[in-house]
């Protein structure tokens, strides 16, 4: 069965190499998820990785600043996407007066899109001259990033009529008129977890409930795996994480110097153009021994 699986990977990447391979974007795409399924198969990866994901970009401590810093993180995976070939959108966000975001949630379609992000979860911090004090004063301000799987149709993860509460709200953002005016953003609520997710993308209650009910799959399909990861290393997790000081994973700084660097890892640049333009590979190449 291995070598079945290793042949056909090895004609499928044959098909790569072609000169003509991106002339049809959606054939390319489905090889390489396809690529990336049998190689999750052959190396008994999870099922997950070479799917869909579902980024959720939430502000901290920061005010201003950490809703500006979501931003930034936003457009920094958008960048990383484009570098992919993948299609992005924004399927739910809050937006503040300044262009910042208090939260945002982008919906990565691509090729193993979970398994190369999915260690990007976490809080990050970001240290800089800040724009929005009189003094132009050194702030530190606090985003949090939670990556979740894109999970459609999955009868691993049930989640059943009586456990949830649906709520009801009108959408905001693009759209027009008529979609602000009628209820069609739905938020759904885990009552067991407390656990929630929103959607306020799509033009239908109908079409916003299931693109909310995927996003409260994938979280708790996460918090499933963290709750595994920390009963196999005897550690206890906690079902909230404060997003200030002190839980940071990465540090975005841009003064006194330029740097940054992921404090789980030890990489780090000084180059921070180049990172927030979405060239994420040392990073996230680093995180695969997470």
């Amino acid at each position: 069965m291995q070598e079945e699986l290793k042949k056909k990977l090895e004609n499928l990447e044959a098909e790569v190499n072609k000169v003509d391979f991106w002339n049809d974007k959606n054939k390319a795409q489905a090889i390489l998820k396809e690529i990336n399924f049998l190689k999750s198969e052959i190396s008994g990866k999870n099922k997950y990785d070479v799917g869909h994901a579902i980024i959720n970009i939430f502000s901290g401590a920061g005010g201003d600043d950490a809703e500006d810093f979501s931003r930034i993180l936003l457009e920094m995976y958008e960048k990383y996407a484009e570098k992919n070939n993948w299609d992005y959108r924004i399927i739910d966000e809050t937006e503040n007066d300044h262009g910042g975001y208090r939260n945002v949630v982008l919906e990565l379609i691509g090729p193993n899109a979970y398994g190369l992000l999915k260690n990007e979860s976490g809080v990050h911090r970001l240290v800089r001259l800040s724009p929005f004090n009189a003094k132009n004063l050194r702030q530190t301000s606090f985003s949090m990033v939670e990556v979740l799987p894109k999970i459609e149709k999955d009868n691993e993860i049930v989640v059943s009529d009586s456990d949830i509460k649906i709520e009801m709200s009108k959408a905001g953002g693009p759209g027009g008129q008529n979609v602000n005016k009628r209820e069609t953003a739905v938020r759904i609520v885990h009552i067991p977890t407390g656990i929630s997710a929103r959607s306020a993308s799509e033009r239908s209650q109908v079409q916003n409930k299931e693109k909310a009910l995927q996003i409260l799959k994938g979280k708790l399909f996460k918090l499933k795996e963290e709750e595994k990861k920390a009963e196999q290393s005897g550690i206890h997790i906690s079902k909230t994480i404060s997003i200030n000081w002190g839980n940071q994973i990465r540090s975005y700084v841009f003064h006194p110097y330029k740097m940054i660097k992921d404090h789980r890892t030890e990489v780090e640049t000084a180059n921070i153009d180049k990172i927030l333009n979405g060239e994420l590979n040392e990073f996230i190449e680093a995180e695969k021994n997470l």
